[in-house]
């Protein structure tokens, strides 16, 4: 049984954690072995680096790396978000330090008990980790610590900010030159946004395309899907054409999203007076993805298939419906009896000479 797309982005961005960790911890072994030529210099403090308690110790930093992740992402991340970005650093370095010197004080008797051979709560097992906790050693091991959670919660915060796939992206090279792939886009619009806007005024209206774009979050993740850009009152949603096709992940996100913005209908008439709708346009095609920019760098998409996808779902409201879909990818959508498809007829694009039957979508009673 395989993961959801939910829980599979999950396990993606919990991942790094623990190859950070393992990384920085190889790297500061590395450095305290080759400053006292594998000597121990101090045994009634320090544990001798076996094979065995090396074994035991990269295993148990990466483990541990992992749990902060999971903690992180699962959790911590969210109590935090409103937070600017220093304090949540701060708040986090505080918090985890307290739980890492659980941690130490955790690990240290097991590798002591490797390292001696003896019972993890042995007397001489308890004498050296009692020396080791006043000792400059513990500190030493506290500072490697904090630049691992540091470095860990750096990349949290920028992923977060860029969005994952793309500092992924970024940081493999991935389109570092530009390669062709075929792609689905969804361009959505809020319906009557400047009216809103007007009627709201500046700061009423920021904070409702806030609330307006987290609610699309869950369907978003839980359909495969990954945020292109955010352009005013409408954001442009993308997949990978297999990951878009499979499940039907790109309408059934369509779908969700307009579900999950009508249960918090209530809350919005609270808030703001009033309940956002939207209208969609759905297309499929090639597109060139690259790196851009020199004072500010993104990956971006080019091709005719973007253009066509905006002119699609401008149509809505000539149409009267809240999604267009064009003919070339309605022919990918695979049957479900829980909504059904209506033709409403070959539409003349602005700015295309050729013509284009559009579709739309809708719940089955």
């Amino acid at each position: 049984m395989g993961f959801s797309p939910k829980t599979k982005r999950r396990l993606q961005r919990i991942l790094p954690f623990g190859v950070i960790w393992c990384l920085i911890g190889f790297f500061v072994l590395f450095i305290q072995e080759a400053a006292t030529s594998h000597k121990n210099l101090n045994p009634n403090v320090v544990i001798t680096l076996t094979p065995k308690v090396f074994i035991f110790a990269m295993i148990s930093v990466t483990l541990i790396g992992f749990i902060v992740g999971a903690v992180e992402i699962m959790w911590l991340g969210k109590l935090f978000n409103t937070k600017s970005f220093y304090k949540k650093i701060f708040y986090k370095l505080s918090f985890y330090t307290f739980f890492l010197v659980l941690a130490i004080i955790f690990v240290y008797p097991i590798a002591a008990s490797i390292e001696l051979g003896l019972p993890p709560l042995s007397e001489m097992v308890i004498y050296k980790l009692s020396n080791f906790l006043i000792s400059l050693d513990f500190i030493s091991t506290l500072v490697s610590i904090a630049v691992s959670l540091f470095a860990s919660l750096f990349y949290s915060e920028i992923s977060f900010h860029v969005g994952d796939a793309v500092f992924m992206n970024f940081f493999t090279g991935k389109y570092h030159k530009p390669i062709q792939e075929k792609r689905i886009f969804l361009f959505c619009d809020m319906k009557s946004s400047t009216t809103i806007a007007e009627q709201l005024g500046h700061i009423e209206y920021f904070k409702l395309l806030k609330a307006y774009y987290s609610d699309f979050t869950n369907a978003i993740t839980n359909h495969s899907g990954s945020v292109y850009q955010y352009v005013g009152d409408e954001i442009i949603i993308s997949w990978k054409y297999e990951e878009g096709i499979k499940n039907n992940n790109w309408i059934n996100c369509f779908l969700a999203m307009k579900q999950d913005l009508h249960n918090k209908a209530n809350w919005y008439k609270n808030k703001f007076g009033l309940e956002p709708t939207f209208k969609s346009g759905f297309h499929v095609g090639e597109v060139t993805t690259g790196e851009i920019g020199t004072l500010k760098k993104e990956i971006i998409f080019t091709g005719d298939v973007l253009n066509t996808t905006a002119r699609i779902q401008g149509l809505c409201n000539s149409h009267n419906v809240d999604i267009l879909i064009s003919k070339k990818l309605i022919k990918e959508l695979k049957p479900d009896h829980s909504f059904k498809v209506k033709s409403m007829g070959v539409s003349e694009l602005k700015g295309k000479e050729e013509k284009m039957e559009l579709f739309t979508v809708f719940r089955s009673s």
